[in-house]
């Protein structure tokens, strides 16, 4: 009996340490502005919350979608435009459960003596892009916020590294990139002897809620204790990495050891301004408010000439799984 009771004990034990598998899907690349997720598994508030975490490779949100609606991946990040574009076309099985940008990441950067001091500036200026940004779908309301069009532009597109030099070299006099990379286009324009200027597309009239936590449907309605206590682990990630922005950096050049902590770091801290500001103050970190939603979702409609009745925005979010 004795021997008995303690076998049952050790069998209880270790069913009491094994953790709960959760796949994470990347939208994109590893980086600063992933950090949180990073600091989540390297930190330990992951296996802390009952949770081991995987990664899963992602190119772009919509890819990222995909892979949660088919059963590939349990939750992930990826931009809440994309989620209402596929929900609105396709009626894809996934949910936003927490916002973590709340402001757009789109912008201009040229330089000081560019002529370009505010978006108006822009017409008749050369401008150079990504062909994969999101940034792109905008654009045309960031111009018609502005009395422009693209007409107004010249509009060119161009690999992602050959941004940077293209507006050092003065072959573009914009360039359109997303405000987390802020830190390695001022280092750029440094080496170059010039000096950035940023032109935030929110402070244009673009009010967007951006990159967000999606997760699968069936995830949700399976296991919902996880997918709750995986919320407030990711969480108090989020808040580690804020206050502690070299410990963030030191995360994800962990996980990655292509990365470097100094590499790292400087984007974390332009992505982090997109997680915590006055948006924050005012509605809650990861909350979606509802008419700040709407307002995201006529963006959407517009820029990708979707009848806005066809979806109501409500129903892509889930409250519920938030911490209190």
């Amino acid at each position: 009996m004795l021997t008995g009771t303690f076998l049952a004990g050790i069998s209880l034990s270790g069913a009491a340490q094994a953790l709960d598998k959760v796949t994470y899907q990347l939208d994109w690349l590893p980086g600063g502005d992933k950090a949180p997720i990073y600091v989540c598994i390297h930190e330990g508030f992951c296996k802390d919350a009952g949770l081991e975490v995987t990664l899963e490779p992602g190119r772009g949100s919509s890819e990222a979608i995909t892979k949660l609606a088919t059963g590939t991946s349990d939750i992930g990040s990826a931009g809440i435009e994309a989620l209402m574009a596929a929900r609105a076309t396709e009626k894809v099985p996934v949910t936003a459960v927490m916002n973590v940008f709340n402001t757009g990441p789109h912008a201009f950067y040229t330089l000081q003596g560019s002529g370009i001091t505010s978006i108006t500036d822009v017409k008749g200026k050369s401008v150079a892009t990504s062909p994969f940004t999101s940034s792109n779908v905008f654009l045309p309301l960031v111009l018609k916020e502005n009395g422009m069009s693209e007409d107004d532009i010249t509009l060119t597109k161009a690999d992602p590294g050959a941004l940077g030099p293209l507006l050092m070299t003065g072959q573009a006099d914009a360039i359109i990139a997303w405000l987390t990379d802020v830190s390695r286009y001022t280092g750029q324009a440094k080496e170059a002897g010039k000096e950035l200027v940023i032109l935030p597309w929110a402070d244009a009239g673009l009010e967007l809620y951006s990159a967000s936590l999606v997760a699968s449907d069936a995830f949700l309605a399976e296991r919902p204790d996880v997918a709750k206590r995986f919320l407030a682990a990711f969480q108090k990630s989020l808040i580690f990495a804020h206050d502690n922005p070299d410990k963030a950096a030191e995360a994800v050049a962990a996980v990655v050891p292509e990365l470097t902590a100094e590499d790292v770091k400087g984007s974390w801290l332009d992505a982090s301004k997109l997680a915590f500001n006055s948006n924050t103050d005012k509605y809650g970190l990861g909350a979606f408010d509802k008419d700040r939603l709407a307002a995201t979702w006529s963006r959407v409609a517009e820029a990708q000439g979707l009848d806005p009745a066809v979806l109501d925005p409500e129903t892509i979010v889930d409250r519920s799984f938030l911490p209190e």
